[in-house]
């Protein structure tokens, strides 16, 4: 029996630095809609209400811009994924920018709240960041570290307080008081563009990062393999796609932190169906994709659907 999947359409782009991602999952499914394909008509889906209307306020917390917003964003997320996973339906998230995973993790946490998660985090940045190290101030580089409850105040270069302060706490705190993750249930592939606070956490944390260079040398099946023994004792996996993991100048730049030397479609496609292989996937979340910076017409969102379309099957049959 195929599992039940629901799509969550969360367009959402508040906490990114550039404009557009909210764009993004249009352009996935106008590049379905192009190729001719029925993909966004044979799944259920929900509509995340946003708040990008936002973007045209003064921003009061320059550390943590729109965390507010954010906040109250990624709670709706959290709602929704949690029912979705309470009706036994696999939630396949599309967002805009990436602080949405904290409402994505925080909602699978609250509907099962006894089990331990386990992350696969594909991504060319490690989002470690938090409004004490962050240089932009941007939440799409925090996710991780709220989920992990960790400030990194270690290399803190910035004085976070009042409101700010209160909210980030409030994000750490959707639906459990606990932190969603814990370290070594965290694996990065393709994390190459960080800063220096970021690498020190990553190292004093024990996080695995398995480099685009360490995949292609070591070989991806081993990777992924030695990744998934890495995560036994996790009951669950959440897989996050940024797409920006993929290489700028061989796919395109149709995202908002273009990154070079990233992985193809190809392995990205690999990578994904090896780890849902492993029966222990609830939840799959794509982002970032902005159709604004394609120099390329609608390429990133087209190859974004092509790897959609490849691993979608190996969701409906591996529960």
């Amino acid at each position: 029996m195929k599992r039940s999947i629901k799509l969550i359409k969360n367009r959402s782009d508040i906490g990114a630095g550039t404009r557009g991602s909210d764009m993004g999952i249009d352009a996935i499914e106008v590049a379905a809609i192009n190729k001719g394909s029925e993909y966004f008509n044979n799944f259920p889906f929900v509509d995340v209400e946003t708040h990008n209307e936002t973007i045209y306020e003064k921003d009061r917390n320059s550390f943590a811009k729109r965390i507010e917003k954010v906040l109250q964003q990624c709670t709706r997320v959290a709602k929704v994924v949690e029912q979705t996973l309470l009706e036994k339906e696999f939630p396949l998230v599309f967002s805009g920018d990436h602080s949405s995973a904290l409402g994505t993790m925080s909602g699978i946490k609250t509907a099962h709240p006894d089990k331990t998660l386990g992350v696969f985090w594909i991504d060319a940045h490690a989002d470690l960041h938090s409004p004490y190290t962050s240089p932009s101030g941007n939440i799409h580089g925090m996710p991780l570290a709220a989920a992990l409850a960790n400030d990194n105040l270690n290399c803190q270069v910035n004085k976070v307080e009042g409101e700010t302060l209160l909210y980030w706490d409030n994000l750490k705190t959707i639906g459990t008081n606990l932190p969603k993750l814990k370290p070594e249930h965290l694996i990065y592939f393709g994390v190459r563009d960080t800063e220096e606070s970021e690498d020190i956490q990553i190292q004093n944390l024990g996080i695995k990062n398995y480099k685009v260079e360490e995949v292609r040398f070591r070989g991806l099946e081993t990777c992924v393999e030695e990744s998934l023994n890495k995560l036994s004792d996790c009951d669950m996996i959440y897989i996050s796609f940024d797409v920006d993991s993929m290489d700028c100048d061989l796919i395109s730049y149709g995202t908002g932190t273009p990154v070079a030397k990233g992985f193809d479609q190809y392995e990205i496609i690999d990578i994904i169906k090896r780890i849902i292989a492993s029966r222990k996937v609830i939840c799959l979340e794509v982002v970032e994709v902005n159709p604004l910076l394609d120099t390329k017409g609608n390429k990133m969102a087209e190859t974004a659907f092509e790897i959609l379309e490849q691993i979608t099957p190996f969701v409906e049959e591996n529960n």
